[in-house]
């Protein structure tokens, strides 16, 4: 018999787990031939038995074939084995094998975890059936017997998976296999199963449901891509949706990070369970029982809720919530269940409501876990139904890390640590929690999410003004970041504007807090020291201005400072660089930015900021803070001698960044569905300049491809704003002509979008 592996990877009729059975079944019609052959026939004291997924019947296209040669001690076993696994090994497969008495196998499974586990899904596939029978009755007898040891071991093990490979429901691109939420999760919750000390009766259905979504992900990944790999990768999840008869691979990814959710809440709270009976009474911590509010009761480090209570008040399942939340416990599971089945919640609500609502996010961090059970059992979205169209929502770009849903948890988290920066910490967590709502639905997620938050706040009977000001969160939530990032903070008429669109201080503290809240909760690119800074910066500023200041006034001292304005008459040149910042004074010519930039981008500096000035005399002073990251201290030795030749003409500046591109700038997977750049022109951002945004992957040399294209329209740059979001770049330049004016001209600035946009693509 041949193994017509081929046909069935072609075979598209079958997906996943139905995938996976057809698959084993081939393996082990082809393999129980070869078997035979192997032993002439005579198949006594020696049985060919399936183990782990193997065993189970699941195997994926680029699974292991695991095999145990089970024996009673007959002298021809090697050779037996020789004859089975050559052939395996000659057709391309991979196996793993081995040659055991029972004996052997059940005391090697009595120290090692893996070969414990593997010996639970022990199936019969060739020789001597009452053989393989033994051995599984007697793995899953010692299995038992030994549950407590194993089950340490084991939970041990499930955290240091997690540890390891993460979140499967929010990574970009998880680990199907192995990471929190995966199916290995189910593996271990199933084997704990038959060690009868847990009981998943509440769980077993979501858990086949689950555990079903994302099998069929991993099937269609290891056979449409060939690869043997678990992880999802980006460019490979399009065709697995496509595969799999999804509309998009956001549809794909939303009932991933559904089904790893699941899977991931029922895991920890199994695991919680099972620690707790293993450390037995007399370990528990809090063993009184207390009663924290009318038929809630906290006992055991688990809320328990009164059946009468509960069916009587709609708001049982919120004040359980806050109780859980403030107490940082579990609701005890035959609660939690029956917090699905409470009254109905009113559709207007009142002061209490609203008020127990706010306290369960003023908890903190406690909260996240409390709301992700109650989603687990459709509680939450009964609460707050305008959460279900962000439930699980992907965001597919590098800068965030979260679903929707879970960024505005780990957002109102953090908004809970600052509420001590605002006059209204209320306020803070709940625009924290609405400022993304808009991300649900169609359009563009600012202005939907200003349209539903006016709707929620009225029936969550929030005054008018107070509706408004979390209206204005919404809509003002990136304001503070992309300026402080983006525009010359050095510029009054920046702050004016700032000013104007925040209308009080108390909403700039909100916003100001919110900013801080959102960005740590987006991913590590969102938020530094030094984006702190800016903020601070801005938002000073800004409130001078709402207090009555004058926004020159606010920036009086600013960039070029009144010491670099008389040492600019100085003449020659001076080029200074220490820790992160580069200060340059020196005669003003043509393409003086661009030749600075490419000298940077030749060290593999990023540049964070940079300042421009020209004097009426024809000295010019240029600023910029980096980063290096590549090492611990910047050689500024060999950088400013490397800008020295490149102002003296004695550098081929451009290229030498050519050649540092083709050696670093490898391309990224991540890129490909972000390769197009953007340029937008603003006369409007500033007084007396033009502003040039420009959004574009990010790569080796990109601000000195873009200062090129300035200085061949003989431009000069003011100022200018470097960000790295993720995998594309964000720039913003504020130039004017060799006269000191804006450009006007649409012809011209049609020109210079032309300009940059061809350096970009060059």
């Amino acid at each position: 018999m041949e193994l017509d592996r081929a046909a069935l990877l072609a075979d598209t009729s079958r997906t996943g787990g139905a995938w996976c059975l057809a698959y084993s079944e081939a393996i082990d019609a082809w393999l129980a031939e070869l078997f035979s052959t192997a032993t002439s026939g005579n198949e006594t004291g020696v049985a060919l038995v399936a183990v782990g997924g193997y065993g189970r019947a699941e195997l994926a296209p680029g699974s292991d074939i695991d095999l145990m040669l089970v024996h009673n001690g007959r002298g021809d076993v090697e050779e037996i084995a020789n004859r089975v696994w050559y052939p395996i090994w000659d057709a391309g497969l991979h196996l793993g094998h081995s040659v055991q008495t029972p004996k052997q196998a059940l005391a090697l499974a009595n120290e090692d975890l893996d070969t414990a586990t593997a010996l639970l899904s022990a199936r019969h596939v060739a020789g001597d059936s009452r053989l393989a029978a033994e051995l599984g009755g007697s793995a899953h007898a010692q299995w038992t017997k030994r549950s407590k040891r194993w089950l340490q071991a084991l939970g041990d093990r499930v955290d240091e998976r997690h540890a390891s490979a993460g979140e499967v429901a929010f990574r970009l691109e998880p680990d199907l296999k192995d990471g929190r939420g995966g199916l290995r999760d189910v593996h271990a919750l199933r084997w704990a199963e038959m060690a009868d000390r847990v009981i998943v009766e509440h769980d077993d259905a979501s858990l086949v449901s689950a555990y079903g979504v994302l099998l069929d992900a991993r099937v269609e990944l290891q056979r449409s891509t060939g690869r043997e790999s678990n992880s999802l990768n980006l460019q490979d999840q399009l065709g697995v949706a496509k595969n799999l008869g999804f509309s998009s691979s956001d549809e794909l990814m939303t009932g991933v990070a559904e089904a790893a959710r699941t899977i991931a809440w029922t895991s920890d709270d199994t695991w919680r369970r099972i620690r707790s009976g293993l450390r037995g009474a007399l370990g528990r911590v809090g063993r009184r029982s207390k009663e924290v509010a009318r038929g809630i009761t906290l006992y055991d480090d688990e809320l328990h809720v009164d059946a009468t209570v509960a069916a009587a008040d709609p708001l049982t399942a919120l004040r359980v919530a806050v109780a859980a939340a403030h107490d940082d416990v579990a609701i005890e599971r035959e609660s939690l269940e029956l917090l699905a089945t409470t009254p109905t919640l009113p559709e207007q609500w009142d002061d209490e409501m609203r008020g127990l609502f706010i306290d369960l996010f003023l908890a903190g961090r406690p909260a996240i876990r409390v709301v992700e059970a109650l989603d687990q059992r459709g509680v939450w979205t009964r609460m707050l139904p305008e959460w279900l169209p962000v439930r699980a929502k992907p965001q597919h770009n590098a800068y965030h890390r979260f679903t929707v849903d879970r960024h505005l948890l780990e957002a109102t988290a953090n908004a809970s640590e600052l509420v001590d920066r605002v006059k209204r910490p209320d306020l803070l967590v709940m625009g924290a929690l609405m400022h993304d709502l808009g991300k649900g639905l169609p359009g563009d997620h600012t202005e939907v999410g200003m349209t539903l938050v006016a709707k929620l706040t009225d029936r969550m009977g929030f005054s008018a003004d107070d509706a408004a000001t979390l209206v204005a969160m919404v809509e003002h939530h990136l304001l503070l970041p992309d300026v402080a990032t983006r525009r010359d903070l050095d510029d009054p008429s920046t702050i004016e504007r700032v000013a104007q669109q925040v209308g009080t201080e108390e909403r700039l503290e909100l916003l100001a807090a919110l900013t801080e809240a959102d960005s740590l909760a987006t991913g590590p690119s969102a938020w530094s020291p030094w984006k702190a800074h800016l903020l601070g910066q801005l938002v000073h500023r800004t409130a001078h201005v709402l207090g009555g200041g004058e926004a020159a006034v606010a920036t009086a001292g600013s960039f070029p400072t009144d010491e670099q304005l008389e040492e600019l008459k100085t003449p020659g040149q001076r080029i200074d660089g220490r820790e992160d910042l580069l200060t340059i004074m020196t005669d003003d010519r043509p393409g003086l930015f661009a030749r600075v930039t490419g000298v940077l981008a030749m060290h593999g500096l990023d540049v964070l900021t940079a300042g421009v000035y020209s004097s009426d005399d024809g000295r010019a002073l240029e600023e910029f803070r980096v980063n290096d990251p590549y090492r611990d201290e910047t050689p500024w030795a060999r950088v400013t001698a490397d800008i020295e030749r490149a102002l003296d003409g004695r550098l081929a500046v451009h290229a030498r960044v050519a050649e540092r591109a083709r050696t670093y700038g490898k391309p990224s997977p991540y890129m490909a569905g972000s390769r197009k750049s953007g340029v937008t022109i603003d006369n409007q951002a500033s007084a007396d300049a033009t502003v040039i945004d420009v959004e574009t992957p990010d790569r080796v040399g990109v601000l000195y491809a873009i200062a090129r294209a300035l200085a061949e329209m003989d431009l000069d740059v003011r100022s200018a704003k470097v960000q790295t979001l993720g995998l594309r770049v964000v720039d913003a330049f504020y130039v004017r002509t060799r006269d000191g004016e804006k450009i006007e001209d649409r012809h011209m600035l049609e020109e210079i979008e032309r300009a940059i946009l061809y350096n970009l693509t060059g």
